[in-house]
């Protein structure tokens, strides 16, 4: 597990049963050992809006950092996912939004395991943007019929 991972981590413990979470980049970059900006990496390619999250950063005093579940905000996360898909959707980001199935307590791990070998490229193929609108109008119909 890489520096990225454990503190990614962390900051998913500190936000279980919260809906925010307010951190110090300067003392989580203490804490694990690294400089200020992997922590910045770090929130910025793992705590995204499409994750789920909005995050507010503060400057000066340590670097203040708010991490918000969109889905406080949100009466129905599932509408928040089916309403961000767009028209086309890849697979790296399907493999996301089955992680905050699972997180938001809406499907299992195996059925989000089962959604995401359906969006498979090896399953609706290669052929770009094609397989992203396909990929994107199933994953609604999915999503759509759980609601």
């Amino acid at each position: 597990m890489g520096i990225s991972d454990i503190i990614e981590q962390f900051i998913r413990d500190e936000l279980k049963g919260e809906d925010m979470v307010e951190l110090q980049r300067n003392e989580l970059a203490s804490r694990f050992g690294c400089v200020p900006s992997q922590i910045n990496y770090v929130i910025s390619t793992r705590f995204t809006n499409e994750r789920g999250y909005i995050v507010e950063s503060r400057r000066g005093g340590g670097g203040g950092i708010t991490i918000k579940r969109i889905s406080a905000y949100s009466s129905n996360p599932l509408m928040h996912i089916v309403n961000s898909i767009g028209n086309m959707v890849d697979y790296p980001t399907v493999k996301i939004l089955a992680g905050n199935l699972v997180d938001y307590g809406i499907v299992s791990k195996r059925e989000a395991k089962l959604i995401c070998s359906a969006m498979t490229d090896n399953v609706l193929g290669r052929q770009k943007p094609e397989s992203d609108k396909l990929r994107a109008a199933i994953l609604k119909s999915m999503l759509i019929n759980l609601i």
